[in-house]
């Protein structure tokens, strides 16, 4: 009887892949294989396939569980069409920005190119146990990476909150293994902001330039204006042709540089955010010599923020992009306000959150925050001793809200310091009050807010980082008239009589609006302008270096 068992065995083991050995053996046995391999790892945090960490541990014996650990990806006709679906899914991952090897793609072409070699032999079932598992985390694995990002913000960034989008991922998985709509789910699970999509072309056209070698080096020298002659400018040319900004059409004499080449300058500058003079500078020139490559990277970068964001932005909302200084107001996708904002410098940087701004503030008061107080305002009152008095701030003896207000030329100044200050400043409404006529306020931890300033030359300056965390608007009026549009009793006309009595009033918005600070180093404009900006918070590198590292466990 044994003797006739081995034999029986080694004949269904050697048969075809159909039904009855499928059924009898092959299936049966996997199905053990599967369980052993996942039970035995003992950590869901430690299960590895072909030397791979399978960055999905958490969810494969939940997954593998529910389904009496039978395969997901094999059955009794070998491998399901969704494996072919999921591979073709994998390797359109560089046009989201991602990289197809970072989901085992590598790893499963060989397995299947080994199985199809070898689609008798039953006996290596490890093989397609390897294969099945890798299947399964390559899904998960980049679904949550569609889904909310290959790299969690908070880990790698100070003042920055993600408000990501969530979905159950082996749902998910066994809904795609069911109908076979794997790259439909994929493309579901993309942002679905107009602004991302438009990156995703961009991306197409900048490696493309990258591919064909980009454009050449121009070395420094003299500036570059309209009616120069100089052999950098055929360089010049070339490379603006190659971006879009110059119209290849048309008479020109190489090395001239003509009214043509001024306009090409000045769009290029601004796409890139350089005062828009039509001369290459030394700001110009040094954005045109960064590498199609490196801006490939950039785009990248920005198509991964883009998945730190919630799926609902709101019906109408506000974006502050940070990096770019510049404000819209939102309704669905289409922009309806825009204008220029003056952020936190590098020190004080403007965090980067989602909220909802529920109320404004005519003629507010300024509670001086008490690292401005000690750092900024000491010194200053130092210096003049009427400092104070003239800027009509207030000085209260502690932080404390019944603490009573002191005379502040009874504190001798000279012996306080930034470690001893022990007082509240409150600043009264007036001209020169930081926060300007209107604050906007959106609660949140960082006592972070959009305001209006009397400060207003620094808007006509390009690069405007310059407050201590909240954001300057540009056009306070304007935007408080766009907010209170629907409140019968606010109009244009309301909102300049409340300024000019200088009473403080507080006023609740009958339709609260989602305010998203968001920091964006590229990004593309509904005319298909493509638009870089200077990373002024160094946050791309440490972004990119991330975006190289292993994958963690989830």
């Amino acid at each position: 009887m044994q003797i006739l068992a081995v034999i029986v065995l080694a004949v269904i083991v050697t048969l075809p892949w159909r039904g009855i050995v499928a059924a009898s053996y092959f299936l049966p046995e996997l199905r053990n294989h599967l369980e052993h391999r996942i039970v035995k790892s003992g950590t869901a945090a430690d299960i590895h396939c072909r030397g791979e960490l399978l960055c999905g541990s958490s969810l494969l014996p939940a997954f593998y569980g529910k389904r009496g650990y039978h395969p997901a990806w094999i059955d009794s006709s070998g491998l399901t069409p969704q494996v072919d679906a999921l591979i073709r899914a994998i390797r359109d991952a560089p046009l989201e920005g991602l990289t197809a090897d970072a989901y085992h793609l590598s790893a499963i072409e060989s397995l299947i190119g080994s199985i199809r070699d070898h689609e008798s032999d039953f006996q290596n079932l490890e093989r397609y146990v390897d294969l099945d598992m890798l299947l399964t985390d390559a899904f998960l694995l980049y679904a949550a990476h569609t889904l909310s990002g290959r790299v969690n913000p908070e880990e790698i960034h100070t003042r920055w909150v993600a408000d990501t989008r969530k979905a159950d991922l082996v749902d998910l998985l066994e809904m795609s293994l069911d109908t076979a709509s794997i790259q439909t789910i994929f493309h579901d699970l993309a942002p679905p902001y107009e602004g991302y999509r438009r990156l995703r072309y961009a991306l197409i056209d900048y490696r493309d330039m990258a591919r064909r070698g980009g454009w050449d080096f121009i070395p420094g020298g003299p500036l570059m204006r309209k009616g120069d002659r100089d052999a950098r400018v055929k360089k010049l040319r070339r490379h603006l042709m190659m971006t879009g900004d110059l119209d290849p059409v048309g008479p020109a004499v190489p090395d001239r540089f003509d009214a043509l080449l001024e306009r090409a300058v000045r769009k290029y500058q601004k796409r890139h955010g350089i005062a828009q003079d039509g001369i290459v500078g030394p700001d110009t020139l040094s954005r045109l010599n960064i590498p199609a490559e490196d801006l490939v990277r950039t785009i990248e970068l920005n198509m991964e923020r883009w998945r730190w964001l919630p799926r609902d932005l709101g019906e109408s909302h506000i974006l502050v992009n940070i990096a770019g200084f510049r404000l819209n107001v939102h309704e669905q996708q289409d922009s309806v306000m825009e204008m220029r904002v003056v952020v936190g410098t590098n020190y004080r940087r403007t965090p980067v959150f989602s909220g909802i701004m529920t109320y404004l503030v005519i003629n507010p008061y300024w509670y001086v925050p008490d690292q401005i107080a000690r750092e900024d305002m000491i010194p200053l009152i130092k210096k003049n001793p009427r400092y104070l008095e003239e800027r009509k701030v207030r000085v209260f003896k502690s932080w404390s809200r019944q603490s009573p207000e002191i005379d502040a030329a009874a504190i001798d100044w000279k012996r306080v310091s930034a470690g001893t200050f022990p007082y509240r400043f409150i600043q009264a409404p007036g001209p020169h009050n930081p926060l300007g006529r209107i604050k906007f306020m959106c609660p949140n931890r960082f006592n972070v807010y959009l305001h209006d300033t009397p400060n207003r030359g620094l808007f006509s300056m390009p690069r405007r980082g310059f407050s201590s965390g909240c954001i300057r608007i540009e056009k306070p009026l304007e935007l408080a008239a766009y907010l209170l549009r629907n409140d019968p009793s606010w109009t244009a006309d309301d909102i300049e009589a409340a300024i000019t009595s200088g009473e403080r009033m507080s006023v609740k918005l009958q339709e609260r609006i989602r305010v998203h600070l968001l920091y964006w180093t590229a990004w593309v404009e509904k005319d298909g302008l493509v638009c870089f900006r200077d990373d002024i918070y160094d946050r791309d590198t440490p972004l990119s270096n991330a975006l190289g590292e292993t994958f963690p466990v989830f």
